[in-house]
């Protein structure tokens, strides 16, 4: 795939909606730092960084909420790739606007590291939009 951000959240999304209880990705920082936010904001479990064969790569433990003891829905309903390698689309600040009422999130690359758009603007700072979370 030439977008390694949306093929992150490309298996994640699949593998939550497919019941999986992990996922592994190819590591790179930045990947790993989106996956710090989500773990952060609990929208998944815990995140591990492993070595196999001659890659690295990063195991995401999903969560789920518990319907009934057969059932289980994801905690993440959906996740949209917001800046595109084609398209890189930043934001300022004042532009930042909550998530699904604040049941989602945004992240954002900023000069001060990754984080969602609640820190960044908080913390008066804008970058690259990368995605939203709910």
């Amino acid at each position: 795939m030439l977008d390694p951000i949306a093929e992150m959240l490309t298996r994640i999304k699949n593998a939550q909606m497919a019941g999986k209880k992990d996922v592994l990705v190819k590591a790179s920082n930045l990947k790993l730092a989106i996956a710090k936010v989500l773990e952060k904001e609990s929208f998944v479990g815990s995140i591990t960084k492993e070595k196999t064969q001659a890659f690295e790569d990063i195991r995401i433990s999903l969560k789920y909420y518990a319907i009934s003891n057969t059932k289980k829905v994801p905690v993440i309903k959906d996740m949209k790739r917001i800046s595109k390698q084609g398209q890189r689309i930043y934001t300022s600040k004042k532009d930042i606007h909550a998530v699904k009422n604040k049941f989602g999130i945004s992240i954002i690359s900023t000069s001060k590291g990754v984080m969602t758009g609640e820190e960044a603007r908080k913390a008066g700072l804008g970058g690259e939009y990368i995605c939203q979370v709910w």
